[in-house]
């Protein structure tokens, strides 16, 4: 069966899922996403990713074309048409298509909305038992990363990078410190087992799942430091890991061809992402 895609009000095949060439998230990149995971059929830390949205939004200055409660609906309905069991539910909203290409705000335009879903098995994903090798990469991005726009560019440039260099991630870096993954968020276990990450700031994007991850770790009475750290500091770190809605948590093994830790994902990291599966399954909606 082709999976149902939502447009603008409508349920459609994926393959007549269209918005026109006018739109500006297509001309300018004016627009805003979320992804959701998606575990035995329900949506993981919604809320989280949908206050993000709000956040970001307002940014902008983009007003939402439906309620938050109305897009959740949207989301479930499109799980339970799609019968999604495990995967995610992309959500973009634009600012919609004007008549011509002016640079400011249309008059009168009423934002676009659309949604899709997709499978993967997040729980079962051989890496997370093997870890991933990660790249370093300049950080070219605007100044403004904590918005979740629809402008990835720097992102896909990194990504590819990955790639072709055979690896999972890329780690970006900005005066000699790292500020996130191309699509997730970057943590160590130091030595002394303090389990750091970047503060939130306009630098990176704040993580649905890092913000979990911070919290159940805290609430276990483990040490979180919420501060840059070089690439230096993370090669003789006990441990590195990722955070993301699309991985949950999953270990980094090596930087540039360099061994982190025993060149397997740690105890700790395995031990976070049980945590954090719990919490997944156990809060889904």
């Amino acid at each position: 069966m082709e999976k149902i895609a939502y447009v603008n009000g409508s349920y459609v095949p994926l393959s007549e899922a269209k918005v026109s060439v006018l739109d500006r998230g297509f001309l300018f990149a004016d627009g805003i996403y979320e992804v959701a995971a998606v575990l035995d059929g329900k949506l993981v830390d919604n809320a989280s990713h949908l206050a993000r949205l709000e956040r970001s939004v307002g940014e902008i200055r983009l007003e939402l074309p439906e309620t938050i409660a109305r897009i959740q609906e949207i989301q479930k309905e499109l799980v339970a048409r799609n019968n999604l069991v495990n995967g995610m539910v992309y959500l973009e909203v634009t600012r919609g298509a004007d008549t011509g290409r002016d640079f400011a705000f249309p008059k009168g335009v009423r934002p676009t909305l659309v949604m899709f879903t997709a499978e993967k098995d997040i729980v079962g994903a051989p890496s997370a038992k093997t870890g991933i090798n990660v790249i370093t990469v300049p950080d070219i991005r605007w100044e403004r990363r904590d918005i979740k726009s629809v402008a990835l560019l720097a992102q896909v440039l990194a990504k590819q990078a990955a790639a072709e260099a055979g690896a999972g991630e890329a780690w970006m870096i900005q005066d000699g410190k790292v500020t996130e993954g191309g699509s997730s968020t970057a943590f160590i276990l130091t030595q002394d087992d303090v389990i750091v990450t970047r503060q939130n700031g306009s630098e990176i994007l704040p993580g649905c799942t890092r913000k979990a991850v911070v919290a159940l770790a805290e609430e276990r009475q483990l040490r979180v430091e919420e501060r840059a750290f070089s690439i230096e500091e993370a090669l003789a770190a006990k441990e590195a890991f990722i955070t993301s809605a699309t991985v949950f948590v999953q270990g980094v093994v090596a930087i540039d061809g360099k061994k982190v830790g025993s060149g397997k994902p740690g105890p700790m990291t395995d031990r976070l992402r049980e945590i954090y599966v719990e919490f997944a399954k156990a809060t889904a909606v």
